[in-house]
């Protein structure tokens, strides 16, 4: 297991132990926990504090129909589940990307967004966030954008730098809507990681900036 070196914010990490986070970030905190038990140790501490207090609730009566119901569902999605027939996923792929990724990465409709960077689009979540896996050649960059949502990102394999620092496998980032940045991959491998953006980015280039409109519509 590595050791990742940045980490989500507690009240990200709470949030997760209460699965009160959307599906695209729960995403993100569920690859760096498997990368780093610093943090899944403070998430069985958090998980612990939630036990405690639901012990203190009241259980609600359920009718009958409904747990009825409940069963029959859940058996259900056992037999639907055992009869999808999928490649076994790559020992490297993280348990919560296996759902999208069903054998390797190389596998997936990679579509090429620049000279340095191809993308696939794995989901769209609830909210409307875009769940997607972006490829950075070695030494490859990003233009230097800023972003009308937020955006949350955790490298699988490799590392890229921007102006605040340097980013390896499992690490954990947030950029928020007035974050501008450029991530440059390392010299020496190319860098995967996940990007959960919950706006469309904006260049910031005199000449990249004509394209931001185009960039809005097909985010949409």
């Amino acid at each position: 297991m590595n050791n990742a070196n940045k980490h989500p914010e507690d009240e990200l990490l709470a949030a997760y132990s209460a699965a009160s986070l959307p599906l695209s970030q729960a995403l993100c905190i569920s690859i760096h926990l498997e990368r780093c038990p610093d943090c899944g140790r403070k998430l069985q501490r958090l998980n612990r504090v939630g036990s405690e207090l639901m012990q203190q609730l009241k259980p609600a009566p359920a009718a009958d129909e409904l747990k009825n119901r409940l069963l029959d569902r859940l058996d259900s999605l056992s037999e639907e589940n055992s009869e999808q027939a999928h490649p076994l996923p790559d020992s490297t792929v993280p348990r919560c990307l296996q759902q999208f990724v069903h054998g390797n990465y190389d596998d997936l409709p990679w579509r090429r967004v620049s000279a340095d960077i191809r993308s696939v689009e794995l989901c769209r979540d609830s909210n409307g966030a875009r769940v997607e896996l972006l490829k950075i050649k070695p030494g490859g960059s990003a233009i230097t954008h800023t972003h009308l949502g937020d955006e949350y990102t955790v490298i699988l394999e490799g590392s890229f730098s921007d102006e605040a620092g340097l980013y390896g496998e499992g690490d954990f980032l947030l950029r928020g809507k007035h974050d501008k940045h450029t991530p440059v991959a390392s010299l020496h491998r190319e860098c995967l990681c996940l990007a959960v953006t919950e706006g469309p980015i904006q260049f910031t280039g005199f000449f990249s900036r004509l394209m931001n409109p185009f960039i809005r519509r097909s985010y949409a």
